[in-house]
C-alpha cells in the first residue's frame, strides 16, 4: 500500500530565505540610518517608505529655492564588490555606493537631499548587512544627505553563496536658474581638476583581470605601490565624495554663474566624461602633466602591460572631478576648494573647437 504519511511542510527558510535574519539586520542598521537624519526627515518607524520635508518649520527650503527642480540618479558599485567579498572588507563599498550617486547628482548643480540603498544577497548575514549599511550611512554623512530607507533582498536563486550586489538611488534639488547648462561654457574658461582617492569605482573588471593574470596577492604589501597597505586595501580605497565642497563653492556666488560646467570622472576616463559638459563649438585642452599620476595607476599599467591610451580611457588617472570656471574666478574657486580639503589643479582651458577633449599641444623646441 502507498504510504499515507504527509511530506514535511515546507517553509520559506527551507527555500533559502531567513525572515528572522532579515529582521535582525533591520534592527542592527537603524542606529546607522538615524545618524544621517536632520530636521527635514520625518520619523516614520515601521513605515514602508521614507518621508522628507521639502519645506520644514523654519522654512529653510523656501528661503533657499524660489524655483526648485528635483534631480535624481541611480548607480551601483559594480564589480568592486567582488574584491570586497574576496577580502572580507564590506564597509568601504557602502561609501562607494553613495559617492557614485551624489557625485553624479552635483554635476547638475544640485544639493543632495536623500539616499536609498538596495542590497541583493544570497543569504542575509546581519553582521555583514550592518557593515554595508554603516558604510552607506558614513557616505551620506560625508555628502550631507539623509539615508531614509532601503531594501535587502535575499535571493539564493539569483546570487551564489557569499555573493551580493549593492546599488543606490539619490535625490537632490537645484534652483532652475542655476542648473548646469553646457551652452554657458566659453573659450577662455579654465578647467580645474580635483584629485581622486585612487581608482574610485570604475575599471574593476580590468583590475581583477590584472590581479588574476599576474597572480597578484590581495593580502600582500607591494612596496612600489604602498609600503603600509595591502594591495586589497589600496584597491578598496573608497570613492571620494565631492558633494559638500562643490555645493559650498557654488553658494559662494549668489548671482554670478562662475562655474559653467562640471564632470564626475568615472567609466570612460577624463576625456569620456568631460566631453559631456561641452557644447559643440569648443574643445577642452587638457595638460596631462598638470598633476602627478598616483602610484596605483602606474602599478596596474606596469603589471598588466596596459597601454597609456587604454589606461586613460578606463580610469580617472588621479582626477576624480572637474569644474569649468570663468577665468577671472578660477584662482579664487581653486583656493576656496583647497581650504575645504580638496587637492586642486589647473588642468586645462576651453578653446574654440568641435566639442572634444584634446591633449594640450606641446611647444616645439627651436
Amino acid at each position: 500500500m502507498p504510504s499515507t504519511a504527509r511530506p514535511k511542510p515546507l517553509t520559506y527558510a527551507d527555500s533559502g530565505v531567513d525572515i528572522d535574519a532579515g529582521d535582525e539586520a533591520v534592527r542592527r542598521i537603524q542606529q546607522h540610518i538615524r545618524r544621517t537624519h536632520g530636521p527635514r526627515v520625518i520619523d516614520n518607524p515601521g513605515g514602508f517608505a521614507g518621508l522628507f520635508r521639502l519645506d520644514f518649520n523654519e522654512q529653510l527650503f523656501r528661503r533657499n529655492y524660489r524655483d526648485p527642480v528635483l534631480v535624481a540618479c541611480t548607480d551601483g558599485v559594480g564589480s568592486k564588490v567582488i574584491l570586497a567579498i574576496e577580502t572580507g572588507v564590506h564597509d568601504t563599498v557602502g561609501i562607494d555606493c553613495v559617492a557614485m550617486n551624489v557625485n553624479d547628482l552635483i554635476v547638475q548643480g544640485a544639493e543632495p537631499l536623500l539616499f536609498l540603498d538596495y542590497i541583493g544577497i544570497h543569504k542575509v548575514d546581519p553582521v555583514m548587512i550592518e557593515r554595508l549599511v554603516a558604510g552607506v550611512a558614513k557616505g551620506c554623512e560625508i555628502a550631507g544627505c539623509a539615508l531614509v530607507g532601503g531594501e535587502t533582498a535575499e535571493l539564493p536563486d539569483v546570487y551564489k553563496a557569499g555573493d551580493y550586489d549593492l546599488a543606490g538611488f539619490s535625490l537632490g534639488v537645484v534652483e532652475l536658474s542655476r542648473a548646469m547648462d553646457a551652452t554657458r561654457v566659453e573659450p577662455g574658461d579654465v578647467v580645474l581638476g580635483l584629485e581622486s582617492d585612487g581608482l574610485h569605482s570604475n575599471g574593476f573588471t580590468l583590475v581583477r583581470k590584472i590581479v588574476s593574470a599576474r597572480k597578484l596577492n590581495l593580502g600582500k604589501v607591494y612596496p612600489e605601490l604602498d609600503a603600509s597597505r595591502t594591495l586589497g586595501e589600496v584597491l578598496l580605497t573608497p570613492t571620494r565624495i565631492y558633494a559638500q565642497p562643490i555645493v559650498r563653492a557654488q553658494r559662494a556666488y549668489k548671482v554670478k554663474k562662475v562655474i559653467t560646467g562640471m564632470a564626475h570622472i568615472t567609466g570612460g576616463g577624463l576625456a569620456g566624461n568631460l566631453v559631456r559638459s561641452l557644447p559643440g563649438d569648443v574643445n577642452a585642452e587638457i595638460d596631462w602633466g598638470a598633476w602627478e599620476t598616483p602610484p596605483v595607476f602606474r602599478f596596474l599599467a606596469e603589471r598588466g602591460n596596459v597601454e597609456q591610451a587604454e589606461m586613460r580611457r578606463v580610469f580617472n588617472m588621479g582626477i576624480g572631478y572637474c569644474l569649468i570656471v570663468r577665468p577671472n574666478f578660477a584662482d579664487a574657486t581653486a583656493k576656496r576648494l583647497a581650504k575645504m580639503g580638496e587637492r586642486v589643479h589647473t588642468i586645462g582651458r576651453i578653446v574654440k573647437g568641435t566639442g572634444k577633449v584634446v591633449e594640450k599641444p606641446r611647444r616645439k623646441r627651436r
